[in-house]
């Protein structure tokens, strides 16, 4: 005991049953709490663990935190045990036992050797020495802050190797199934990126999982604003970055694949689309030199031939085909597609440019006769200038080379001289108006 007598007014005996109540209600919930830590899961990993980095260092810290803790617990059972037994002495305290008991209950009455001087920072306040003296109370809040402070590391670790590990575990398991899928089409390191990247990604897998295994609170991530024991969760940046990647080059295999699958149908396509366009190129030949017959003072555009550049692009889709380089064909096939499709309609473009001549020759002939026939309908098929005029623009149309310019204004010549044919006469004073002009 102290010997400058106890701490503020003595208590009596009610307060003192009271006050052995509720340290024996702490004593109680403080062993559970230690026994739980002690049996805690992660405490358990931590301890069977080769540890590293940042947690190496904060383990070793929270094991002397939690040796303290149990010398702190000792220390206060002790105390109490001390307290018990002076009020145990009789059943209505004498002035001497209750002095002695406010003393143990409310002073300094309990010793502790070692105190915050038991390795770094492993208390909250004070600073080392060699020994350390408390109330009960300020023993409690003492143990209390360790513990808090000591479940927050376990916690934190555990809720990490609960998190990661697994999930990395599952990632490393869909790297399996892609590799395996990838070899199977061919997509192999060092001959195309995609088995680069599989590579890439393996070699940072197997390090992310075994820096979780050494480190977990290295990805530990307090949440802000949070003082509670494990207030906080496993950051994945690493991981949501490789699973990305993963995904990127398992869509990349996939098409591949599909590759594999549709490959024949489509080189069928391909060669289907090319036959189409040298077809029509080679119409368009034939046309051309129609129109240069036919076709007087026409600027006629020259015609391609067929293009060999794609002809052996598909000769080289075909032999990847072949020797099953599937990797090498699917970019080669995208390409050829596209410029297949494009080859057709330059095909197509150079046919209409070449016909175009005839074109306009078959619109001047439709025309003609579709006045032609007007005429014949209102019974002027007789009309002598219409007969000239009709006859003048058919010799042109129909005669070869055919000069488009003139024959378009003999046609032109034929239907003014049908639409005067056919405007009504208007009597005019003196006499009748000649209904057309000289042609």
């Amino acid at each position: 005991m102290s010997g400058t007598g106890p701490p503020g007014p003595v208590m009596d005996r009610d307060e003192v049953d009271r006050a052995l109540a509720r340290l024996d209600a702490e004593h109680e919930a403080i062993e559970t709490s230690l026994l739980a830590l002690q049996d805690h899961a992660g405490r358990r990993l931590l301890e069977g663990a080769a540890l590293t980095g940042v947690t190496e260092e904060r383990w070793a810290a929270t094991e002397q935190r939690i040796t303290l803790l149990w010398a702190y617990f000792d220390a206060y059972a002790g105390a109490l045990n001390a307290a018990r037994e002076v009020r145990a002495r009789r059943r209505w305290p004498s002035r001497e036992d209750l002095v002695e008991l406010t003393e143990l209950l409310r002073g300094e009455s309990v010793t502790v050797a070692g105190g915050s001087g038991a390795g770094p920072d492993p208390s909250s306040t004070g600073p080392a020495r060699l020994s350390e003296r408390f109330t009960l109370q300020e023993l409690v809040s003492r143990m209390n802050d360790l513990y808090a402070r000591s479940l927050d590391m376990v916690v934190a670790a555990d809720a990490v190797w609960s998190a990661l590990p697994a999930r990395i575990d599952l990632l490393a398991a869909e790297l399996a199934r892609t590799r395996h899928l990838a070899h199977s089409v061919g997509v192999r390191p060092g001959e195309h990126p995609a088995g680069d990247d599989l590579e890439r990604i393996t070699s940072a897998l197997t390090a992310l999982r075994e820096q979780v295994i050494s480190d977990p609170l290295a990805f530990w991530q307090r949440a802000e604003g949070s003082s509670a024991p494990g207030g906080g969760r496993a950051h994945t940046d690493r991981y949501d970055r490789e699973a990305r990647a993963l995904e990127e080059v398992r869509r990349e295999i996939e098409a591949v694949l599909t590759v594999r699958q549709d490959a024949e149908a489509r080189l069928g396509r391909l060669r289907d689309v090319l036959s189409r366009a040298d077809r029509t190129l080679a119409e368009a030949r034939s046309a051309r030199g129609e129109v240069l017959a036919k076709i007087a003072a026409s600027e006629v555009p020259a015609v391609s031939g067929p293009s060999t550049a794609l002809q052996e692009q598909l000769a080289m889709a075909s032999d990847y085909r072949r020797h099953a380089q599937w990797h090498r064909l699917s970019p080669l096939l995208e390409s050829l597609e596209e410029k297949a499709e494009d080859e057709l309609l330059r095909a197509r473009e150079s046919l209409t440019a070449v016909t175009a001549p005839l074109a306009v020759r078959a619109e001047l002939r439709g025309r003609l006769d579709a006045y032609k026939a007007k005429v014949a309908r209102l019974g002027h098929a007789e009309d002598p200038l219409l007969i000239e005029r009709y006859d003048a623009a058919r010799r042109m149309l129909w005669s070869a080379p055919c000069d488009l310019r003139v024959a378009e204004q003999a046609v032109l010549r034929y239907q003014q001289a049908v639409t005067e044919v056919l405007a009504p006469r208007v009597p005019q004073q003196g006499g009748t108006a000649d209904r057309r002009g000289d042609a």
